[in-house]
């Protein structure tokens, strides 16, 4: 199977950074889509970021131009950078693993099989 941990979540200003990791054991990332998902209380859990196996990058219209996305086959580790923080990015964050769903249904949290068990981001203002 694969095992995903999250890290880096942590406290920061409005309009700071911060960057989440996810280190993945037991599978290779670069033979994955990996993705980004956050949730905060009261809501669904809401895509954010992925990336294919071909290296395609896809982004959530509320993060674009903010997070990146990338992944690090050496480290077997995908990391999502964020930029210009808001208080609404402010939620827990979690990565996600899949490597036999259809093409376009990376967006949707019920196509991942694998997921970590998540790491809070807060963002003060």
């Amino acid at each position: 199977q694969m095992q995903l941990v999250e890290s880096g979540g942590g406290l920061v200003q409005t309009g700071g950074s911060l960057r989440v990791s996810c280190v993945a054991s037991g599978r290779t990332v670069s033979s994955y889509v990996m993705g980004w998902f956050r949730q905060s209380p009261g809501k669904e859990r809401e895509f954010v970021a992925a990336i294919t196996w071909s290296g395609g990058i896809y982004y959530a219209d509320s993060v674009k131009g903010r997070f990146t996305i990338s992944r690090d086959d050496a480290k077997n580790t995908v990391y999502l950078q964020m930029k210009n923080l808001k208080p609404e990015d402010t939620a827990v964050y979690y990565c996600a693993a899949d490597r036999d769903m259809y093409t376009g249904s990376w967006y949707y949290s019920a196509e991942y099989d694998y997921w970590g068990q998540g790491t809070q981001v807060t963002v003060s203002s």
